[in-house]
């Protein structure tokens, strides 16, 4: 009975080992992961805010657009989350000796690699489905929602007492009033700062106010015009006396198209996985191939991550942290300066980006071997003993 619980126990001890590291890594890495996406969406939820509030786009969307944002935000943030969940993690165990007391068992770093790129699997799997096919999804309904807005033109951004300036910069408008359809509005402003056609030098500055201005589409082109009433036109050069005053019963402006966002690189950023797969074009490619470098970037960062994270407890566990950070920024730098060179057309082959993973992942199986290769019995310190295999 004693053999047969001895025997148990040796088979459970993987297991519990496993689901020890499985969960001090998992916790650390949500952790991480998660404060850095509070700081990304941060960023990115202000700049939102601020074009709300310059009338650009309309508040009610902004948390609609931050929502299909998300996935391409995680697909990021989720590699180094889970690297320096690694780092963290490990290191916690290498200061309090749980680590030593392990390797001191026979727990090689081999094996702690292998129990490691289990968890970094789960990652990668996750971020796969993000980088192809949540956040494709995500960037083609967000540019949608975009377009909605461009397609509005600058009377619809209109606030009521608060001058908004045209996407050109070209134009300004005001108004005491504005009615719920945006239709009509009361006391109008306009600057057209240098405007020109029409007979007017592109010099010229044009100010007009108007008791009121409407909104009118003309019906056989289709143009949309601001048509102001009772009002004066101010026409001249800043600096000069040589203005001219008109007054006018009617005046009407036309309204410019507004621009779609219909980039190239939009587009490729928004088209399906199955899309880029079928298409020839290298820079097509190369946007396919680093949506697959993503969760392979995960399962490297995990073998780099594991003999970086070895910390000697004197030193402290964040000791090796900013080299380790370094080390990983250094990798999606190059990462994505392939990717940018190929879609310059300055490298031809898109399938170079495949290179950039491979010194890294050498690095890291060489970094693992030279510690097991400091461990050999002819390597130890003097006195010590070769630990029995778990």
């Amino acid at each position: 009975m004693q053999y047969h619980t001895i025997a148990i126990e040796e088979c459970l001890r993987p297991v519990i080992i496993f689901r020890y590291l499985c969960r001090e890594l998992l916790f650390a890495t949500l952790a991480v992961s998660a404060v850095l996406l509070l700081m990304v969406m941060s960023g990115r939820f202000v700049k939102y805010l601020a074009e709300a509030a310059a009338g650009d786009i309309s508040a009610d969307i902004l948390f609609s657009l931050m929502g299909f944002r998300l996935p391409g935000f995680l697909e990021l943030v989720l590699p180094l989350g889970l690297f320096v969940g690694i780092l963290l993690a490990y290191g916690r165990l290498y200061i309090e000796s749980e680590m030593t007391v392990l390797h001191a068992c026979g727990f090689s770093e081999w094996r702690l690699l292998m129990y490691t790129l289990v968890p970094a699997l789960m990652v990668a799997l996750l971020v796969a489905s993000m980088s192809l096919y949540f956040s494709p999804a995500g960037v083609a309904y967000s540019s949608g929602l975009l377009n909605a807005e461009k397609s509005r033109n600058e009377f619809d951004h209109l606030v009521p007492r608060k001058f908004v300036s045209t996407g050109d910069g070209r134009a300004v408008y005001y108004a005491d009033f504005l009615s719920e359809d945006k239709s009509t509005m009361q006391g109008v402003f306009l600057a057209e700062l240098g405007a020109s056609g029409a007979g007017i030098e592109a010099d010229h500055q044009v100010v007009i106010r108007a008791r009121e201005g409407v909104q009118e589409i003309d019906p056989e082109t289709g143009l949309r015009y601001l048509v102001l009433r009772d009002g004066y036109r101010y026409e001249g050069v800043p600096g000069q006396r040589d203005y001219r005053q008109m007054a006018f019963a009617s005046y009407a402006v036309l309204l410019e198209a507004p621009q779609m966002r219909n980039r190239w690189r939009d587009q490729m950023e928004s088209a399906s996985t199955l899309q880029l797969l079928d298409s020839d074009d290298p820079k097509e490619k190369a946007f396919l191939y680093w949506r697959l470098s993503l969760p392979l970037l995960v399962l490297v960062v995990a073998v780099l991550a594991v003999p970086l994270s070895r910390t000697n407890p004197r030193q402290g566990r964040f000791a090796k942290m900013i080299p380790a950070v370094l080390l990983y920024i250094t990798y999606l730098v190059t990462l994505q300066g392939v990717r940018g060179a190929i879609e310059d057309g300055e490298i031809a082959t898109p399938g170079v980006i495949w290179l950039v993973h491979l010194p890294f992942l050498l690095l890291g199986l060489l970094l693992l071997a030279g510690r097991e290769w400091r461990r050999r019995p002819g390597r130890l310190p003097e006195g010590a003993k070769e630990p029995a295999d778990a």
